[in-house]
């Protein structure tokens, strides 16, 4: 059976970092392209970084460009999201998916087959 299971988050002080892990079961994650993606309430579910599988290219929103950091390690079939200088506006529910064989770094979210139960981050003084 296939799963994901996203941990890591938490309420933290704006300026604050968290590091988000996404744990495959069920298969490889390094056949997989990796999203992490996030909803607010009252918004709509954006993208916030992938990573491909194959040359692991990434992809970041413009929102975490420079503060946020995607990164996989093959040996524990884990991805991570190192968010850094966190803002009140990263309060989100964070997803991780997982879209087989895609070789580009693309956050649409309907590429992703396989999706996990979310982690909520909550950033706030």
């Amino acid at each position: 059976q296939l799963q994901l299971v996203e941990s890591g988050g938490g309420l933290v002080q704006p300026g604050g970092s968290l590091r988000l892990s996404c744990a495959a079961s069920g298969f490889t994650l390094d056949d997989y392209a990796i999203g992490w993606f996030r909803q607010a309430p009252g918004k709509e579910r954006e993208g916030v970084s992938c990573i491909s599988t194959g040359l692991d290219t990434t992809s970041y929103a413009d929102s975490v460009k420079g503060r946020f950091t995607i990164s996989r390690d093959n040996t524990k079939n884990t991805v991570y999201l190192q968010m850094n200088s966190l803002k009140p506006e990263d309060t989100a529910v964070y997803y991780c998916a997982a879209a087989p064989f895609l070789h580009q770094a693309m956050c649409v979210s309907s590429l992703y087959n396989y999706w996990g139960q979310g982690t909520q981050v909550t950033v706030s003084s």
